[in-house]
């Protein structure tokens, strides 16, 4: 009987190493079954709400979303190019505010305007205040590039960085769909990486990624993500817009955080657009306050109920 015992004892403690040498080692076919296997159970209920919803418009949709408490997501043409216009300012920014962390750069480093590179019209109060010459502090261009869009704060920012040096650190973010052909295109996925990435600086860097996080969360432009949501519940995102496009990418603070990307074209009325994307943004919402909550992301997230 004893030796029986020790015999099972021995078993279990090999059984125990095996175990933590499986995880020691990290398979990533494990994991990812299992964050699949998570996905397809909770998820797949607001995909298709989303997917039937989509199908009523004549617009053509580009989704992603994730949940942050389980990592688990879904895309719905997630993959699909589509016109980025202004949110590609968001990984400006990131790019801008780790130059600064590491000592590459200073907020208060000044751009000189140049109206024959820096001119834009759309966006922004540059295009009417900025004369050649005029010199606008790092730390005044970023601010003014996400709260207010600013076209010509984004190209002071991009000529003073060298597009070369931006478009290959979009790529080390994950960002697959990076200005192809010299287009201005993206995907859902790849800005929900940019989204992700911004994040993670945030936990990396608390004073300038709450800075960060703060000048996304009170944009003028505040009309998709958050267009449905309650005021209180804290939405960190950026929009951007053309004729015929309706985008709007970031991350909702609610008591169970998520990422969210909508990009649309086709779009006849752009505050239609944006009043699609604010549509599926409360269905993500909505799904999202059925589940329990998640405290990951404390400074920002509603008082979670005891």
């Amino acid at each position: 009987m004893i030796r029986m015992s020790r015999l099972l004892m021995v078993v279990f403690l090999l059984c125990l190493l095996a175990g933590a040498v499986a995880v020691g080692a990290g398979y990533p076919e494990t994991r990812d079954f299992s964050r699949q296997k998570l996905q397809d159970k909770d998820y797949i209920p607001l995909q298709r709400q989303m997917e039937k919803f989509i199908q009523t418009r004549k617009s053509t949709f580009a989704i992603y979303f994730e949940d942050l408490a389980s990592g688990a997501s879904f895309g719905i043409n997630a993959d699909k190019p589509m016109v980025a216009a202004s949110t590609v300012k968001l990984p400006m920014a990131l790019y801008i505010n780790e130059q600064v962390v590491r000592g590459k750069m200073h907020w208060y480093d000044r751009v000189t305007y140049r109206k024959v590179t820096d001119y834009e019209n759309g966006s922004g109060v540059l295009r009417y205040e900025a004369r050649d010459g005029d010199t606008y502090s790092l730390r005044l261009l970023t601010n003014l590039a996400i709260t207010i869009s600013d076209n010509v704060a984004f190209r002071m920012l991009a000529r003073h960085v060298g597009r070369p040096n931006f478009y290959a650190y979009m790529k080390e973010l994950g960002g697959r769909t990076v200005y192809p052909g010299g287009k201005n295109l993206t995907t859902a996925r790849d800005l929900a990486a940019y989204v992700r990435a911004t994040l993670d600086f945030a936990r990396r860097h608390p004073r300038e990624g709450q800075r960060l996080l703060d000048d996304l969360a009170h944009p003028s432009f505040h009309v998709g993500l958050p267009g449905l949501l309650p005021h209180h519940v804290m939405v960190a995102h950026k929009e951007g817009d053309l004729d015929n496009v309706a985008n709007d990418c970031g991350v909702v603070f609610c008591q169970r955080p998520y990422i969210l990307v909508v990009l649309s074209s086709g779009v006849k009325d752009v505050r239609e657009g944006f009043a699609d994307i604010a549509r599926l943004s409360r269905m993500a919402y909505d799904f999202q306050e059925s589940l329990p909550a998640a405290e990951i992301f404390p400074d920002y997230q509603p008082k979670l109920k005891k």
